[in-house]
This record gives C-alpha cells, sequence and structure tokens, in this order.
C-alpha cells in the first residue's frame, strides 16, 4: 500500500493521521523487522544511512513519499542528536502509530552495533602484546582518517562564506582557551548567537506539511523530560557522590548538545570521559576507530565506553546507562518538536541560528583533529602516511570507512611487528 503523509495539521491536543484516509498503517513488529536489517547492513555513517533508508522504506517499501522524507530529515538535521537515529525513529512512529513504533524502529537499529562494540569491550582487556598495540594504533589512525574527512565535507557545506568561517575560527579559540564540555557548549551557544547576527539571508524554501500521531500534549512532556534530565542531574550528582548518576549525566549532556552528525560526539565524549580518567585516550580512539567499521549508528560507541570504564557501573550496566543516556535526548528532541515543526521551520531567526551553531560545530571538530586524535595517533612519518592513505581512500576513491578500518588496522599490525 502507497502511504504517504496528510498534509492537514494538527491541532492542540488532537492526535494526527500521518497517512492517507483509508490507508493501512503497519504494526510495531513490522516497524522492527525492517530496522533490524538496516542495522545489520547500513554501512557508512549518518548519510549513507539515510540513503539506505530512502531506499528500503519510502522507494521500495512506500512508507511515505519523498518529499515526506524530505522535510523529515530536515527537521532531524536541524536538532541535536544523532540525525540517523532520529529519523528512524520518526518513521518508527509515523509507521507504527505511536511512540512503540518509534521505540520498535530505534532499538531494531541501534542493537546490532551497540552489540558488537560491547563484545569487542570485553575482549579489549585480554588483547594484549604487540600484534594488539599495532592493531589498536592502526585503529587510531583510522580516527585521523574519518575526522578530517568529517571535517572537510562539513567545512564545504556548512561554512561556505566568510562570516561562518569566522564562528568556525572562533569557535577554536574558545574550546582551545576554555577546555572541556564547558568550552564546547559555549562555542555552540556563541555561535547561534552570532548567527542571528552575520548570518541572516533568505530562509530556505520548505516542502509540504508534516503531521504524525503525536499530540502536542505529549510533545510539551517530552521537551520538559528533556529539560528535566539536562538541568537535574548536574545538580545531584555532587549531592549523591553516585558515579552511574555522574554516568548518566555526562553522556546525556553529550547527546544534548551534538550538532552537525555523529563525529561532533567525539570531543565532547572525550572531555566527558578521558579528562576526568573513566577511559584511557588510547583506548578511547581504539573504539573509535572499530566504531567505523560496524553498521547503524555512530552513538553506539557509548556501548563501549560504558562497558570499558575504569569506575563502577561498568560492563553491561555502564554501557546500558551510556548509550542510553547518549541516545535519549535525541528521541526526546525529535518527539517533541514532531507537532511544532511545521511552524517552528519556516521562522528566519531558527535557521540563521542553526547557520551559525554549524558553522561553530566546524570548528569544534576541528580543534578536536589535533587534540586528541592527531596528538595522540601520529607519532611517525610513517603513521602520518597511513592517516593520508586512508584520508584519500575515503574522499578521493570513495571506499567504504570498513574497508579503511580494515586495511589501516592490518597495516599498523605489520608495522608495528617490523
Amino acid at each position: 500500500m502507497n502511504n504517504t503523509v496528510s498534509h492537514a495539521q494538527t491541532g492542540g491536543g488532537e492526535s494526527s493521521r500521518a497517512l492517507e484516509p483509508g490507508s493501512t498503517q503497519g504494526s510495531p513488529s513490522e516497524v522492527f523487522w525492517a530496522f533490524l536489517k538496516l542495522g545489520l547492513t547500513s554501512f557508512g555513517g549518518p548519510i549513507a544511512h539515510l540513503g539506505y533508508f530512502r531506499d528500503e522504506l519510502v522507494v521500495r517499501r512506500k512508507w511515505l513519499d519523498e518529499t515526506a522524507y524530505v522535510d523529515l530529515v530536515a527537521l532531524c538535521q536541524f536538532l541535536p542528536g544523532p540525525a540517523s537515529s532520529q529519523v528512524g525513529f520518526s518513521l518508527g512512529i509515523l509507521r507504527g502509530n505511536g511512540l512503540l513504533g518509534g521505540l520498535a524502529a530505534w532499538f531494531a537499529f541501534t542493537m546490532p552495533s551497540a552489540l558488537i562494540l560491547f563484545a569487542f569491550a570485553l575482549g579489549a582487556a585480554a588483547f594484549t602484546g604487540p600484534l594488539a598495540d599495532g592493531f589498536l594504533h592502526g585503529l587510531k589512525l583510522v580516527a585521523v582518517a574519518v575526522v578530517a574527512q568529517a571535517i572537510w565535507g562539513m567545512a564545504r557545506a556548512l561554512t561556505p562564506d566568510r562570516a561562518r568561517a569566522g564562528i568556525a575560527l572562533g569557535a577554536i579559540a574558545i574550546v582551545v582557551v576554555f577546555a572541556g564540555s564547558f568550552g564546547q557548549i559555549a562555542a555552540i551557544a556563541i555561535g547561534a548567537c552570532s548567527g542571528l547576527w552575520l548570518c541572516q539571508g533568505e530562509p530556505a524554501p520548505v516542502s509540504g506539511r508534516l503531521s504524525f500521531p503525536v499530540t502536542r500534549r505529549s510533545g510539551v512532556v517530552a521537551l520538559a523530560l528533556f529539560a528535566a534530565l539536562l538541568l537535574i542531574p548536574p545538580l545531584a550528582v555532587p549531592a549523591t557522590g553516585s558515579h552511574g548518576l555522574a554516568l548518566f549525566d555526562a553522556f546525556y549532556r553529550s547527546g544534548a548538545f551534538v550538532f552537525g552528525g555523529g563525529h561532533v560526539v567525539l570531543p565532547l565524549l572525550q572531555a566527558e570521559t578521558v579528562a576526568p580518567g573513566w577511559v584511557s585516550n588510547e583506548t578511547f580512539l581504539a573504539g573509535y576507530g572499530l566504531a567505523q567499521a560496524v553498521p547503524g549508528p555512530l552513538f553506539t560507541f557509548a556501548a563501549y565506553l560504558g562497558a570499558v570504564m575504569g569506575p563502577a557501573p561498568n560492563g553491561f550496566a555502564g554501557a546500558s546507562i551510556a548509550l542510553v543516556a547518549l541516545l535519549l535526548p535525541g528521541m526526546l528532541l525529535v518527539y517533541g518538536m514532531l507537532p511544532f515543526w511545521d511552524a517552528f521551520r519556516t521562522r528566519p531567526t531558527a535557521q540563521a541560528a542553526m547557520r551559525g551553531a554549524n558553522a561553530a560545530v566546524v570548528g569544534i571538530l576541528g580543534a578536536a583533529l589535533y587534540s586528541p586524535v592527531w596528538t595522540s595517533a601520529v607519532l611517525t612519518p610513517r603513521d602520518f602516511a597511513l592517516a593520508l592513505a586512508g584520508f584519500l581512500l575515503l574522499t578521493v576513491w570513495k571506499a567504504p570507512p570498513w574497508i579503511v578500518v580494515v586495511l589501516l588496522a592490518a597495516a599498523g599490525t605489520v608495522l608495528h611487528l617490523i
């Protein structure tokens, strides 16, 4: 059945029908199996994931039309969080007729890569010796190539003029002077404010309308919960001394301020886990490199970090807390914004602020490319040659990331043994 998005906008507390009158909606089980297939096969990062979604759900299954899909992608790219996971969650809500369908999509798309990274974390402690050192160093060089590729693409798209390039340079200065998550959050906030002044222009064109089976009341509750979980844990952690709560707070804050794609989470998580000594920088970068080789969202890197960190809770409990905390804010935001997106997306001030925030993200990621990524991975001229080869494979030859992971990990192992 060709299901298309309705063009009727919902009212205040009424639940909207997202599909044409008379058409049949799917079930959470149908959503689960469709997204499990995608979770097992979607390699290549968030942009590639959106392509997989379009091919499987728009072209083949016809869950919605092309215009509705483009509008949904625009919403998820506007908000903080993992865009591909947010699009999948929203498609699950649309097809599965509510929150249960969204959760089925989220779980099926996320769990395959999370389980792979969790298994790697469990075996990392036993993986020692020269062979392991070379393999892990190769993974750190993968991180150099991947982050450099992300900056290259984002800079061309998000800083195309002098004003936005200046915002990016200012963000670099802020995060260099003010280390840690405070500097990164301040850079994004200042970038958004600068965008209101420097990035005004013609409003981006919008098309059609989007309506989902989400009431405005439910949207407000989700947005209120997002704010409460952002504000309350930082106050409760000093009072309770609970590391579990501190772990949730660190990953939730990181997920709440990730603008611009999955790779931007790298400097935020590095500041939250490596700086306080929860995870060593070598272990952090090795896991990040491996995360490029698995399907599904890059945010499942959180499962690895939660499992390997020193203070308890770690292992399965730490992985579960970290994974849920990192992904939860993006899901709450997109769920809360679904009933209001049509009215909000047309405002020129909102578009200008996002231009500035996205430019600041380019600067933050550029600073992270130098430290910790470059300084801990590129130690010799051979390391530089391997990292450059990986970058060229990704940008010029358009090699899939998992191939670059295999090649650089093998090269690092061989060179370490010579």
